[in-house]
């Protein structure tokens, strides 16, 4: 389980390094201390969600929080919506060849 939260540590440094963002700068904006950012960074499980929600604000991926625990969809449910949202097609008349 530990790991899972270590790699999304490694993943908001390498965001935060891509935006050639300083931890100091980073922190400041998110709200936290340095100290912090450098345990989220080190996937430690200790640190709110409420913070992880800022720094995906601030890294512009906020939406990427939708994606834990999200609603599965069935199978069934995706090809019944894919048929009602299909539009219909009108029978065309028959042409009758001469």
């Amino acid at each position: 389980m530990d790991d899972k939260i270590k790699q999304l540590g490694q993943r908001l440094k390498k965001a935060r390094l891509e935006r050639n963002d300083p931890q100091r700068e980073f922190a400041f904006r998110i709200g936290v201390s340095i100290p912090t950012l450098y345990k989220m960074e080190q996937g430690d499980p200790s640190i709110s969600i409420g913070k992880w929600e800022k720094a995906l604000a601030v890294l512009d991926r906020l939406d990427d929080l939708d994606y834990l625990l999200a609603p599965r969809k069935s199978l069934f449910e995706e090809v019944r919506n894919q048929k009602r949202d299909k539009p219909r097609q009108r029978a065309g008349k028959k042409r009758i060849k001469k």
